[in-house]
């Protein structure tokens, strides 16, 4: 029989695991931070731990409820932007906490203290060698390169100065190339759109964040956004 003790103390383990993942969620500044890992751990314990009081089989259907339900949020962090997906890490963290919470609802504590264990250091230790893995050529046969498109909309004063910073990036960086520069003020004089193709041998896409974060604090600047360019016909 699950009394008001144990109910409260599963509920407890849930908030402060929860927590603990979704520290470090909100330390990388995702969109499913700290709050929102806890009420997933705390809902998915309330859930089971309903089950477990009303006995018979209704603790593993509830269970099975919760990890089709939590699919749906899940989705709801995936965006798409263009050819490129995000996301799928914190819908992949929310889907453990939501485990997470299973197991402190069905009293499985140390269980659920090792899962978060493994949760936080697949984030902290694998993130750096995921990173490392990505920049790799597949095959260092094949000289295939990557094309990025940065497109940057700002007022016409500044448009010298942020091509040169387009050009201090590439020059520094001897992963990227810069195949083109083109502006152009698309009918307003006042304003300009600067197009830069730029080439790298592996994955960069960490790289055109900083690079568009960095032309973002730019004054005069409107917008910034890039692209990854799949096919070779595309460059």
């Amino acid at each position: 029989m699950l009394t008001t003790l144990d109910f409260t103390l599963r509920l407890g383990v849930a908030f402060l695991l929860g927590a603990a993942i979704g520290m470090e969620r909100q330390w990388r500044q995702r969109m499913a931070g700290l709050r929102t890992n806890m009420l997933v751990a705390i809902g998915a314990s309330m859930f089971v731990a309903i089950g477990v009081k009303v006995g018979g089989d209704a603790a593993g259907r509830v269970t099975s409820y919760v990890v089709s339900g939590i699919g749906f949020l899940g989705a709801g962090v995936i965006m798409k932007d263009g050819v490129n997906v995000r996301g799928l890490n914190t819908a992949a963290t929310l889907w453990c906490s939501a485990a997470i919470g299973a197991l402190c609802g069905m009293g499985y504590l140390s269980e659920a203290l090792v899962g978060s264990a493994f949760i936080i250091v697949t984030h902290l230790l694998m993130r750096p060698v995921g990173i490392r893995l990505s920049r790799l050529p597949i095959d260092k046969s094949i000289t295939t390169q990557i094309g990025y498109h940065i497109i940057i909309k700002c007022k016409q004063e500044v448009e010298n100065h942020l091509r040169v910073l387009l050009l201090q990036f590439t020059n520094h960086d001897d992963r990227l190339l810069l195949r083109s520069l083109k502006s152009t003020d698309n009918g307003n004089p006042d304003s300009a759109i600067i197009t830069a193709e730029i080439l790298a041998n592996s994955n960069e896409d960490s790289t055109m964040e900083k690079i568009a974060g960095r032309l973002t604090i730019e004054q005069l600047v409107y917008e910034v956004s890039w692209k990854k360019m799949e096919h070779e016909n595309d460059l």
